[in-house]
């Protein structure tokens, strides 16, 4: 019995020491053995498989594979280790209904309101006097738009051109007198106690449509230039101070119209301007504007104080400067919107 049981011990030390050494053997080989994904991936193990093999023994096939493969599978590494290449973006477009892809609104109204400025031949005639103005824009981008505008000019007359004026129409001449129709008057001016005390004002509205160039510029202050055409409209009246009674506010004195002329035609303009934004984050911008306007009237004929003896009972144009070329410089304020 007792040997029965020595032999039994004996077996179990034996099977328990087979079983380590194979244990450690099977670790020691799984060590070695490195698969090719590890490799792949492991810049490491790429540069110690390319140690030179110093018994002599290996072919050049294998070298040249080795040699080949091998810068192939260190890019991939390193490729593999490197974030994502960046994206590349354009200007942000922020086109819509109201807005231009540069961010840029489409759409702008203006009002304003100035001095007019006769010039030139018109200054002769003409005194200076304010202004209005009013329109909407269409932008194109931040730099283009283009200006629907109506502007109305109003214009006082010189004293010379009231005294003219004056003379004309309280000349009796010599068809006038033979037709006693110069009530008592002889023939020439009438005498200043019996001549009417005359007045007058002019006026001119327009529609015009203004390309505008924005300038480049920075922070509140901006500047544009403009052009443009379209048609005038101008109006002379003149005056006498006429009695009116009312029921309820009785009886005043007020210069009525009891002459007029008018002259249509084409006009031209160009000038500069100078805006302020207000905030930031606004549209809405103060601005002051000065243009030159040039109106390509169509001179006529008519009485003068030169001509005027000599002129027929019935001639009609007693103020032909009206149709003169017309130039005039308005000067506005306002807010763009």
């Amino acid at each position: 019995m007792h040997t029965n049981r020595s032999l039994f011990g004996l077996a179990c030390r034996s099977a328990v020491f087979s079983f380590l050494v194979l244990g450690t053997a099977s670790l020691l080989h799984a060590q070695q053995v490195v698969s090719p994904t590890t490799v792949a991936r492991s810049p490491f193990f790429l540069a110690s498989s390319a140690v030179p093999d110093f018994t002599g023994s290996s072919s050049s096939s294998s070298s040249d594979a080795v040699a080949e493969e091998g810068p192939s599978l260190r890019a991939d590494a390193l490729d593999s280790s490197q974030p994502p290449p960046r994206r590349r973006y354009g200007r942000p477009n922020y086109a819509s209904s109201n807005s231009n892809p540069d961010g840029s609104a489409k759409y702008f109204g203006l009002a304003g309101f100035g001095a007019a400025l006769p010039t030139g031949i018109t200054h002769k005639y003409e005194t200076e006097s304010w202004g209005l103005q009013a329109g909407a824009d269409r932008n194109f981008s931040k730099t283009l738009g283009v200006d629907v505008e109506f502007n109305y000019d109003h214009f006082g007359l010189q004293g010379a051109t009231i005294a003219n004026e004056d003379y004309i129409y309280n000349y009796c001449t010599i068809a006038e007198y033979t037709a006693n129709d110069c009530n008592g008057a002889a023939e020439g001016p009438a005498p200043a106690s019996s001549a009417a005390q005359i007045d007058g004002n002019s006026h001119i509205w327009s529609f015009t449509l203004n390309p505008t160039f924005t300038l480049p510029t920075e922070g509140s202050l901006g500047a544009y230039v403009v052009v443009g055409g379209g048609f005038y409209h101008k109006v002379t009246d003149f005056t006498t101070p006429t009695v009116q009674c009312s029921y309820y506010y009785g009886c005043g004195t007020y210069n009525s119209t009891f002459d007029y002329y008018t002259s249509n035609a084409f006009g031209v303009n160009g000038g500069i301007g100078l805006t302020y934004k207000m905030s930031k984050f606004s549209n809405e911008r103060f601005y002051i504007e000065a243009k030159y306007v040039y109106m390509l009237n169509s001179q006529r004929t008519g009485v003068t104080t030169a001509n005027v003896a000599a002129s027929p009972l019935n001639a009609s144009d007693f103020y032909p400067a009206n149709s003169d070329r017309t130039s005039y410089v308005p000067v506005k304020v306002g807010i763009r919107f």
